[in-house]
């Protein structure tokens, strides 16, 4: 068995503060949404200089991509784990949906509006198409070859998202409708579109996932 690597003292102060620049980045994500994200008024909170946080971080982008890593991650781990504990499609939506609610800024970094000028390294496309792995491997299941429809036929031509997986036309299908209306409602819920209608948004989301999954014996 392999030894868990320790961290000299210098190293896990390097750690802690970064772990600290992190959760002030998320505190300013929270009030002023991603692109109000200030390096410089992190180092004032901190008690830094300027230059010394950037010893750090080199830039906005960097934290911003740690913070989407970071959260790309939790995601992928949190769904992962439920399909490990036998979550089906229908457990796997109130994952997703717990974890949004539980930090509904988390989830806009990475399913929200865009950072004007940031850019996502391509490491974090991969865990991204972790979590789409685990949501088609709960499809396939649940959709096995029906009549063929031109959708279904271009999904079965355009499938690099779905690479590696044996799954029919049927259930990509299914995944990606399963994540476009799901992540739709979440997103109106939490930013608050719901507010003064008079309905559970909870509801709405049981309704919506019941019209996605296949009629049952």
């Amino acid at each position: 068995m392999a030894k868990a690597q320790v961290q000299s003292p210098r190293e896990r102060y390097r750690s802690q503060v970064r772990a600290e620049i992190k959760e002030h980045a998320r505190e300013q994500i929270a009030t002023a949404g991603a692109s109000g994200i200030s390096l410089n008024a992190i180092a004032k909170q901190m008690g830094m200089s300027g230059p010394a946080l950037y010893r750090y971080f080199a830039g906005r982008d960097e934290l911003i991509t740690e913070l989407v890593r970071d959260a790309y991650r939790s995601l992928a781990d949190t769904l992962g784990a439920a399909a490990a504990d036998g979550a089906d499609l229908s457990g796997l939506a109130h994952t997703l949906r717990d974890w949004a609610l539980a930090d509904p800024q988390r989830y806009f970094l990475i399913h929200g509006t865009p950072v004007p000028g940031y850019h996502a390294p391509e490491d974090i496309t991969g865990v991204a198409d972790q979590i789409m792995a685990t949501v088609l491997d709960a499809c396939v299941p649940l959709a096995p070859d029906g009549p063929a429809t031109a959708f279904g036929t271009h999904l079965a031509e355009h499938r690099t998202w779905a690479e590696g997986r044996t799954a029919s036309p049927a259930a990509l299908r299914l995944a990606l409708a399963w994540w476009t209306r799901l992540h739709g409602v979440l997103s109106l819920e939490l930013a608050g579109q719901f507010s003064g209608m008079g309905f559970d948004p909870a509801l709405l989301f049981a309704a919506e996932l019941d019209t996605l999954l296949p009629d049952r014996p």
